[in-house]
Parts: C-alpha cells; structure tokens; sequence
C-alpha cells in the first residue's frame, strides 16, 4: 500500500502541512507507526473525496456536475468576443474559455470566487514513477 509524508499529503490536498498535521491529531487523517509518520493512500484518497463533497461556502445551488473545482479567478482577459478565465482551486489551474458576454454577465473578475465544472470525453491518467 502506497503511503504519503504529510507534506506531500498537503500539496495533494491543496492544504498546508498544519492543516494535515491538524487533522491527524483531531483523528480525521491515520497514520503508519513508520517515523516519520506516514498517511495511508487508500485512507488519504478517501478524505480527499470527502473533501470534495463538502459544499461550497455560501453556495446556493446544486447541479449534476461531479467534476468540480471551487476555486478563486486569477485571471480575466476579454479580447473581442471571447474571454479567458484562469481559475485556481488548491494546486489545479483551471482555464475557461467562454463568450466574452458570459464572462461579463457573471461580472467575473480577478478575486471572484467561482466554480469551473468541467465534463470531457477524455481524460489522461499518469502515474510518477518511484
């Protein structure tokens, strides 16, 4: 079973260290005996998605999409009819491409916080090599 070192743990989760090292001590997160102390994979994937279904703060609605990332838009560049919009959500950069009209209507700007829903017919998984 592959195990995570609460720093790396945190970058996965989009969190800093103390907060890792918070929820262990709070009994949320396991660890190994192993020194230094380490998460379990299976036990780390499983706070991750439960992570991931908690509701967004001060959200009001609710959709079908399961594949979304709750983040705040560090950039907005409108060009003619189009416009870009960089969101950051934990460590994953999210960019949008939307009608300039869409990015004006949600009144999009750097700072916002917003939710990138994203559905693609492929998705690529990598695996890093020990």
């Amino acid at each position: 079973m592959r195990t995570y070192r609460v720093a790396r743990a945190a970058r996965l989760l989009g969190v800093s260290d103390d907060s890792v090292r918070r929820w262990i001590d709070q009994g949320l997160l396991p660890v190994t005996d192993a020194v230094p102390a380490e998460i379990p994979g299976d036990a780390l994937a499983a706070f991750a998605v439960d992570m991931a279904n908690q509701p967004a703060e001060g959200s009001e609605h609710r959709s079908s999409a399961r594949n979304s990332f709750v983040g705040i838009v560090t950039r907005v560049q409108i060009d003619g009819v189009m416009a870009q919009v960089d969101l950051q959500s934990g460590p994953h950069r999210v960019v949008s491409l939307m009608s300039a009209e869409a990015a004006r209507e949600l009144e999009l700007e750097v700072g916002s916080l917003a939710t990138a829903s994203v559905k693609a017919t492929n998705v690529v998984v990598e695996i890093a090599r020990d």
